[in-house]
């Protein structure tokens, strides 16, 4: 897991100012600070950008969030410390917020709607050695194809309503975290499976999640 590890001292300056951002779960903050995002994209002049609080983009239109942008994300899922929980995320990427999120859970599903994304991410994550992802193309907004229970859930894109078929498959005493609203109006919701827990103002855009499988690309 060598391609993994992060340069020292920029680390440290992004972990100061996700901090300062309101980022403070040592947990999250460990695993940003371990793990490397420049091993998530392969255009190596974006190498340079890897650790500044900077979106970065990656194929089929689709992109890296900013640091802050996910850490405040990782944060609100309050991740158990035994490291049991089976999270499911919507929006893999490239595969950069599934691998943080194995460092923290006990197994990660992640789905996207772009087949490149899937099967390029399944390949690096292979590489870097992070076994407990599984990643499949999908209709992330459906939920996992197959029936599952989930003490996490994410998404790492806007919606403006949390779908039931998500909300179903979140397990009793679990909680989903998703992004809402525009502007000034952003939004982090917290919601268990009865409802709503905590909505927090969130300053970071976020692109929305879109509807269905992609046909191409």
């Amino acid at each position: 897991m060598a391609g993994l590890i992060a340069d020292p001292f920029r680390a440290a300056r992004l972990l100061l100012h996700l901090r300062q951002e309101g980022v403070t779960d040592a947990r999250v903050l460990t695993a940003m600070e371990t793990i490397d995002r420049a091993a998530f994209v392969d255009d190596e002049s974006l190498a340079p950008l890897a650790f500044e609080d900077a979106v970065l983009p990656i194929p089929c239109g689709q992109v890296i969030l900013r640091p802050a942008a996910t850490g405040h994300l990782l944060q609100a899922l309050a991740l158990p410390e035994d490291r049991t929980a089976r999270v499911l995320l919507i929006g893999f990427g490239s595969g950069y917020s599934s691998a943080l999120v194995a460092s923290l859970a006990g197994q990660v599903y992640a789905i996207d709607r772009y087949a490149t994304l899937v099967s390029e991410g399944r390949a690096r994550l292979e590489r870097l050695g992070i076994g407990n992802v599984t990643v499949c193309q999908a209709d992330g907004l459906n939920g996992w194809p197959e029936p599952e229970s989930f003490d996490r859930i994410v998404l790492m894109g806007t919606v403006s309503d949390v779908p039931e078929t998500l909300l179903a498959q979140l397990a009793k005493g679990g909680r989903l975290v998703a992004p809402s609203g525009e502007g000034k109006g952003r939004s982090i919701a917290v919601l268990s499976r009865d409802g709503e827990i905590s909505r927090t103002p969130f300053f970071q855009q976020v692109l929305p999640l879109v509807e269905g499988k992609a046909g191409t690309m």
